[in-house]
């Protein structure tokens, strides 16, 4: 006994042809942007075929300076000198304050400050090694005594007293080189303190004396006072040594 099923026919799209094959369709092309109308710049360009490789680029050139250079910096004057800093002159000026008996106040007509601070910098360090921290209560002291001797030298001039501030401070500073010896020596002698203290001290006074009266106008007809200002200045310092 035998069934039957319906199956439906079979319809081809090309006419009916079984034997034809289904045509295939064709790959469209990618997208490419629109070429540059300017061939001078061809990496602008996306059409990596077409354009060669670029060699615009040139190799840096660099450039030998060591020849102008090192002329140059010849004709540079030294950081010290640039600075304000002469380490002849500072020299100089420290050996005539070693010899307390023939000052040379024409060394000392060019004030500066350089050699002042170096003397009040070996000052504090020699009473830090004491155990006295003073580097403040020493710049201090310094700025006021210079205050007082130029407050008092021109008041005992009047009008015709030209001593500045300035050189106040440079020559109280450079004439505390006895003090700063005297702090040194007590480091070792610490039993002769006041004798030391005593000859040190006279020492910065006759020194300081002679080059304010040399230096400064109508200075000699006040020497007696001018020096027991810098007694007074001077014994304060030594002072910090001894107690």
């Amino acid at each position: 006994m035998s069934k039957d099923f319906n199956v439906p026919p079979v319809i081809f799209p090309t006419g009916g042809n079984p034997n034809t094959a289904p045509q295939r369709r064709l790959p469209t092309a990618p997208f490419q942007p629109p070429r540059s109308s300017s061939p001078s710049i061809p990496f602008m360009s996306f059409d990596i075929g077409s354009s060669p490789a670029s060699t615009s680029f040139s190799t840096p050139q660099f450039t030998n300076i060591s020849g102008t250079g090192s002329t140059n910096f010849d004709d540079e004057p030294p950081l010290l000198e640039e600075l304000g800093i002469n380490t002849k002159q500072i020299w100089h000026k420290t050996l005539s304050i070693l010899n307390p008996f023939r000052v040379k106040p024409d060394l000392h007509e060019q004030a500066d400050l350089s050699g002042p601070f170096l003397f009040l910098m070996a000052f504090g360090l020699f009473q830090l090694l004491a155990g006295k921290l003073h580097f403040g209560i020493i710049l201090g002291w310094v700025t006021v005594a210079s205050l007082f001797l130029y407050v008092v030298f021109n008041m005992l001039a009047g009008r015709n007293g030209n001593l500045d501030l300035y050189r106040c401070l440079s020559l109280i500073g450079y004439c505390m080189l006895p003090i700063v010896m005297l702090s040194a020596f007590a480091l070792f002698v610490p039993q002769g303190g006041i004798v030391l203290m005593g000859v040190f001290v006279m020492w910065s006074t006759r020194v300081c004396t002679g080059l304010l009266v040399e230096l400064a106008s109508y200075g000699d007809e006040h020497r007696g006072l001018v020096a027991y200002a810098c007694l007074l200045i001077y014994m304060l310092f030594s002072l910090l040594v001894v107690f």
